[in-house]
């Protein structure tokens, strides 16, 4: 990574990776932004119409990407995808989506790239332990977004239960980011206080666990909402974004719930899913092995069986595509 010039390529440029560009331009983290998408006018057009506001950005070059910008960009973010048609299996839209990050980490590698590649892709967890085998990389330089988004939802949703500022609420979600999710409570805490400390002097809740499980279906039930209300979700997941963006370029080595694969940690291997890391100038540099008691401890490990249950239909497929062209 070059210390004097910070390059971000972002893949897609739809709702997702428009709305992170916009916001990678106001952040001033990056230098140069290239928007690369297979509709070349889109990305013409996003990327015109962002290079525009540049009166008003801190010192950005924002521009359509070629392949060539995917060689010396420091980051690469991944945000292209399809949608579900009528009456498409989960199995064959995973198929789709798996080809079309499986094209573009195919032309990152093929570009020569050293940077780390960030894939807020869905599904994240399972696109990126594919990607990851497409490459060939290091684990920790192919990460998902995983449950950063969620943990923020879930600290936004006990900031409004407590009557407290989101920025005093630390807590993470973790698993899948998906409905096998779970909320990792013995890692929650308000202003340095255990949950179970800060709710004893609370008292605004008349059953605690209810409220707990009440919080996390709220959590999990967030993106369904929205996309029932307006189509997608992108505001929310492109600051998310930006915050893994900022712990990368600037080395920062914030602790974040990314999606990487684990190679025994927590008991568990061959899977991408969400726990704490920490991020830096490599990706994630190193796993935290909590010590979580055994019902959540249970809970990650029922979310990486899931997730290999989804998986290993996708690698068959692909096995046996290979015996054929053979």
């Amino acid at each position: 990574m070059d210390p004097k010039k910070r390059k971000v390529t972002v893949v897609g440029a739809g709702a997702v990776g428009s709305t992170y560009a916009y916001a990678l331009c106001l952040s001033g983290l990056a230098d140069e932004i290239a928007v690369y998408d297979v509709n070349e006018n889109l990305a013409r057009g996003q990327a015109l119409d962002l290079a525009q506001g540049s009166a008003f950005f801190p010192n950005v070059s924002v521009h359509a990407a070629t392949d060539a910008d995917f060689s010396d960009a420091d980051l690469v973010v991944v945000t292209a995808g399809a949608r579900q048609k009528p009456g498409e299996s989960r199995l064959d839209l995973l198929k789709r989506n798996a080809d079309i990050t499986a094209s573009v980490a195919r032309r990152v590698t093929d570009a020569g790239c050293r940077g780390i590649l960030l894939i807020a892709s869905n599904p994240v967890d399972i696109l990126t332990r594919h990607v990851q085998r497409v490459t060939g990389w290091a684990p920790g330089r192919v990460i998902g977004s995983g449950t950063v988004l969620d943990s923020a939802r879930f600290r936004h949703a006990l900031s409004l239960d407590c009557n407290v500022d989101a920025r005093s609420v630390h807590g993470y979600i973790l698993g899948e980011h998906g409905d096998s999710e779970f909320a990792a409570w013995s890692l929650t805490s308000i202003a340095g206080q255990r949950m179970e400390d800060f709710c004893r002097s609370c008292h605004r809740c008349t059953s605690d666990k209810l409220r707990r499980a009440e919080i996390l279906q709220s959590v999990r039930d967030s993106a369904y909402h929205i996309i029932d209300y307006k189509g997608a979700t992108n505001y929310a997941i492109g600051v998310a974004m930006v915050r893994i963006t900022s712990s990368i370029l600037r080395d920062e080595r914030r602790v974040l719930p990314v999606s990487t694969l684990l190679t025994g940690e927590f008991g568990i291997r061959d899977v991408c899913l969400s726990v704490p890391c920490i991020v830096g100038r490599n990706g994630v540099e190193k796993v935290l092995q909590s010590v979580l008691p055994e019902d959540e401890r249970q809970a990650l490990l029922a979310s990486a069986e899931r997730l290999r249950e989804t998986y290993e239909p996708l690698l068959r497929r692909e096995d046996e595509a290979e015996e054929q062209g053979k």
